[in-house]
């Protein structure tokens, strides 16, 4: 059985055999995920339009579904087509290219990554902007739990930020599983160290709350620009720390940071998933006072 045939089911309802090369006029290339390349592209199908297209590596994915296999776990594409919301990014079309990739073709913002910003500590471009980032990223999240799924790779890479700044969208549903008991077994080891709830790697059962610990994590990254633990190592090993040594105090690094705000992000990333903030409209409450991200 060939590649293309493998896909025919997971890729049911998508497009087939479509040819890439032909379709699109490659302009650059983006960031590589673990799983997929990605490219920006114009789309001679869609006007012309600008577009991001994420190829898959067929040989990871069919690794990374064959764990749920006889759960009927819906594709990738059929997630993030299902998601629409103004700060989660578009996926317009997904399927299986002519050569055997599966592939989505989504919307393309033209900004910095939340990734680029904390690597690069640039201040200058998230200087008063943070507490309305903070809380469009928090609303997305909110979103996919509402929608029943855990997106299980919350991380400053899979946020986006348009040109301007004026706007934070969630990316990449490559890991995302529905929030139901059979896909929230131990297990499924799947994230991004530096960001990952230490139930995930200590191999416990799992809830939407893995998506709280790094969203919060990755909140904590964006106000300092540190992370709350030692990064000395980036593999999976990373999340051990999570919950056997205590997270910095975020207001060590930023005494002036809003009380209100510092106190929500460290609840969100408590090692303990007992003690750790509930859901995402709760976080989204306790930061319903803040003005400003540092205290005024």
């Amino acid at each position: 059985m060939g590649l293309f045939d493998k896909f025919q089911g997971l890729f049911s309802g998508g497009k087939r055999g479509v040819d890439v090369e032909l379709r699109f006029e490659r302009l650059r290339s983006a960031v590589s995920g673990t799983m997929s390349n990605f490219y920006v592209a114009r789309d001679r199908e869609r006007n012309n339009e600008i577009v991001g297209v994420k190829l898959c590596d067929p040989e990871k994915v069919e690794f990374f579904e064959s764990r749920f296999k006889g759960l009927n776990k819906p594709s990738e594409g059929v997630i993030a087509t299902s998601m629409v919301h103004p700060n989660i990014a578009k996926t317009y079309e997904y399927g299986i290219t002519n050569k055997g990739l599966p592939y989505l073709v989504m919307e393309f913002i033209d900004g910095p990554g939340i990734q680029l910003i904390v690597q690069e500590r640039d201040e200058a471009s998230v200087k008063g902007k943070r507490l309305k980032m903070i809380r469009e990223m928090a609303t997305a999240l909110s979103y996919v739990h509402r929608c029943e799924y855990i997106h299980r790779d919350i991380c400053p890479r899979n946020f986006i930020c348009s040109k301007d700044m004026s706007i934070v969208k969630l990316i990449d549903f490559g890991l995302t599983v529905p929030a139901t008991k059979p896909f929230m077994q131990a297990g499924n080891r799947t994230g991004t160290p530096l960001y990952m709830a230490p139930e995930i790697i200590r191999r416990r059962p799992t809830d939407k709350r893995v998506d709280i610990f790094s969203f919060g994590v990755t909140c904590y990254h964006l106000l300092t620009f540190e992370l709350p633990w030692p990064a000395t190592d980036t593999t999976g090993m990373a999340a051990l720390h999570h919950d056997t040594s205590p997270a910095k105090d975020i207001f060590s690094y930023r005494p002036d940071l809003d009380r209100a705000l510092g106190t929500a992000v460290m609840n969100a990333m408590k090692p303990n998933v007992n003690d750790r903030t509930e859901d995402m409209e709760s976080f989204l409450r306790q930061i319903k006072s803040c003005k400003s991200e540092f205290a005024v």
